[in-house]
């Protein structure tokens, strides 16, 4: 019987008509504060090989219709295909994806033709495909029938062994985005769609995961970490998608040389977790008029939200329900002055909710002696609005304060216990002295460098940013942590370990805690030239940190007995419920 989810919108023809340019990510401050970007513009629809022929042939008709004697007849150059995706980004993890299921030799058949672009649907049909596989993003992939070649579809929010009418729409590199139309024959082992708490699930571009069990979730976000060490690091490691077991083998490290990714560890929150969210807005349009928010109503064109699924079009979004409380009740409260003031919006405009403990508390006395925790001031909450404002988070017991628009994880249920496992991972060595000093590289506001400290007897943290930096300092103090014991630096890049080079590598441990582009190459050089004991990388993006602690153990595979790096441990953190995304955190040891 068929399925359709009542979730699921239809999309307005302006976002399957074609591809858009991708919307700059901006963390703005919200109203009175504001700041304003230009909307940008819609790109042309790229055009097939068969269109391009035709230009050609009629441009050649017209020169020689009525073209001066002897005058050249004007070439169309042949449109040259995109690059490919930067390394480790989600549309390279994709790409990769579609290659293994279409086959690699196939794919590089179709590009080496000039075909990698050339889609078989139109844009808007409506098609009934058969999902195949969960790709590592979140979205199901199905290969189109044979008659139309090789060529994938994605599409949002199906699953494995599903069947499912999907609405074509924009493509890329050797396949289709599509959205779904109706679930007609679902997976019923794993989709329950009474657990989805959204009404916009399946056309938000936010949550991927909300008709799957939370097992399920943490399943295929362990599937996730092991697929990209056997692709990103090249080791030949079996893994499971939804119960279909695959086994690929590649060159680089070998199967001894990555541990059983162990089970990922939940969210003591799934819902109402997340602190923070940037939902965004365009100017009117220049047909808008200003009667069109009389009595205070939404016109249909304002749209105040968060992007379509596959798309990078704007849609109207009144709460978000991974959102805490706090931040839902301000963004509805915004929506109605946006609406009433929209024609004073000259440019499109992202705004920023961040929730904080009751920033109005003076922080120094929060942490004098002795410390009440149940107090007003560590239990109210309020939200930052400011993109320079404060924002406070205790984690564990300690106080964090920082920049609201500066980085500092979403989830702060989880965050102990991300914490307490490198702790743990720290601790976990026998056989050989506890390490004295700690490096927290990345160190941001001073997470891991702050909550760690108790456990070393020197801590330095190095970020490139002052701003982090000053914050880091600060939050030092207010937990009670000397001078002389933790010291926060700003590192150049290329010359990053020189502020910790009196620190014994032996007895030291290194954390680092990149952004999603993970380490560069001048980073991973200073690393194996420190050459410490101990190596916790911390990565919201798994795939790049398989491609360099591939590197890491690679360089140092023939170096002599303890000055190679084994990796020991690998595991995942559930940061983002609901969602595709996992944190993951990996130990490694000289041996």
């Amino acid at each position: 019987m068929a399925n359709t989810l009542p979730q699921i919108r239809p999309l307005p023809g302006s976002v399957v008509e074609g591809p858009v340019l991708k919307r700059p990510r901006l963390d703005t401050d919200v109203i009175p504060t504001r700041v304003e970007v230009e909307a940008p513009a819609k790109e042309d629809t790229p055009r097939d090989g068969d269109e391009v022929m035709q230009e050609v042939v009629e441009e050649a008709k017209l020169n020689s219709a009525g073209g001066k004697k002897g005058t050249k007849s004007k070439k169309t150059k042949k449109k040259k295909d995109p690059p490919l995706p930067d390394p480790c980004s989600a549309a390279d993890v994709l790409y990769r994806e579609i290659r293994e299921l279409l086959g690699e030799e196939t794919v590089d058949r179709v590009t080496d033709s000039g075909n990698a672009f050339k889609a078989p649907y139109t844009v808007g049909e409506e098609v009934v495909v058969k999902i195949e596989r969960i790709g590592s993003g979140g979205s199901g992939i199905a290969v189109a029938p044979e008659e139309k070649g090789p060529w994938a579809i994605v599409v949002p929010c199906a699953l494995p062994r599903e069947m499912v009418r999907v609405r074509i729409g924009r493509y890329e590199r050797m396949h289709s985005c599509a959205s779904v139309v109706e679930v007609v024959s679902p997976n019923t082992e794993l989709r329950d769609d009474s657990r989805v708490r959204c009404k916009y699930f399946g056309t938000c571009g936010g949550c991927q995961y909300q008709m799957l069990s939370g097992e399920t979730q943490l399943e295929l976000k362990r599937d996730a970490i092991v697929r990209a060490y056997k692709t990103y690091s090249g080791a030949p490691l079996p893994f499971t998608i939804c119960t279909l077991v695959l086994t690929c083998n590649a060159g680089g490290l070998p199967e001894s040389a990555v541990p059983t990714v162990e089970s990922t560890i939940e969210s003591p929150l799934v819902y109402a977790y997340r602190t923070k969210i940037t939902p965004h807005f365009e100017r009117p349009p220049k047909y808008a008029k200003k009667q069109d928010v009389a009595g205070g109503s939404q016109p249909p064109w304002l749209k105040i939200g968060f992007n379509v699924a596959n798309s990078n079009s704007t849609m109207d979004i009144e709460e978000c329900p991974i959102a805490t409380s706090v931040l839902n009740e301000k963004y509805k409260s915004d929506r109605t002055e946006i609406i009433q003031n929209i024609f004073s919006y000259k440019k499109g405009v992202s705004l920023m909710y961040r929730d904080s403990l009751d920033p109005t508390f003076d922080a120094k006395k929060m942490m004098l002696p002795p410390v009440d925790k149940l107090s007003e001031a560590f239990t109210k909450h309020a939200c930052v609005t400011d993109q320079k404002g404060v924002s406070r988070e205790l984690v564990g017991d300690k106080l964090f304060q920082y920049t609201a628009g500066g980085f500092f994880q979403n989830n702060n249920a989880v965050l102990p216990l991300l914490v307490d496992h490198v702790r743990g991972l720290i601790d976990s060595e026998e056989g050989r002295d506890h390490p004295t000093h700690l490096v927290d590289t990345y160190c941001g506001a001073g997470l891991f460098a702050i909550s760690l400290s108790d456990k070393f007897t020197k801590v330095a943290g190095i970020e490139l940013s002052q701003s982090s930096i000053a914050s880091a300092k600060e939050n030092a103090t207010l937990n009670g942590i000397p001078e002389e014991k933790i010291s926060f630096l700003s590192g150049e890049a290329q010359n990053i370990f020189a502020t910790v080079r009196d620190f014994p590598p032996e007895r030291t441990v290194v954390v680092i805690d990149p952004p999603r582009k993970g380490c560069d190459e001048l980073f991973l050089k200073q690393l194996l030239d420190f050459r410490c004991n101990t190596v916790v990388y911390v990565s919201c993006n798994v795939h790049s940190q398989a491609r360099d602690i591939g590197e890491i153990v690679r360089r140092t595979e023939g170096d002599g007995e303890g000055r190679r790096y084994r990796m020991e441990s690998l595991r995942g953190f559930d940061l983002f419920p609901q969602t595709a995304h996992v944190e993951s955190v990996a130990l490694l040891r000289l041996y």
